[in-house]
């Protein structure tokens, strides 16, 4: 399924689409890819996420960081929010020092990770996987598969 973004309104309108869609799986965290070139909106949809899901902090791109983890306000399907950029990372070890494997054993987090291309060879399969582009006339498009 392909959707086209033309404002921020009709981003705000697709997350809240997809959250509304998320439920946690009991076994383990609940894992959403984003793949995209720079500027394709990948953390933009990561924002829009942590809005719709009551996290009223500054959201910003967790680039240089690597990981950002909000705590979600009660009565939320999920406890927290974990936002993981693995743009600078090489290799899937390198997701080892943030703990990613003790983070993907519990049910209660939805975790969105960016640039999954880089560290493929130990995720898991994820319960969504979401591609963006961003076209020459300024419009987005947001992909699932």
């Amino acid at each position: 399924m392909e959707k086209m973004i033309q404002t921020l309104i009709d981003l705000e309108t697709e997350v809240e689409r997809f959250v509304n869609s998320l439920a946690p799986n009991p076994q383990h965290a609940t894992l959403v890819t984003l793949s995209g070139e720079l500027g394709a909106g990948k953390t933009a949809f990561a924002k829009a996420v942590a809005k719709a899901l009551g996290v009223e902090e500054t959201v910003n791109s967790p680039t240089f960081v690597l990981e950002k983890i909000y705590v979600l306000p009660t009565g939320k399907s999920f406890k927290r929010l974990i936002h993981i950029d693995a743009y600078r990372l090489e290799k899937g070890n390198d997701l080892t020092p943030l703990g990613f494997d003790e983070r993907m054993q519990d049910s209660g987090n939805l975790i969105l990770l960016e640039w999954p291309e880089k560290v493929s060879d130990v995720l898991p399969i994820p319960a969504a996987h979401i591609s963006f582009a961003a076209l020459p006339n300024g419009l987005h498009t947001i992909s699932y598969g």
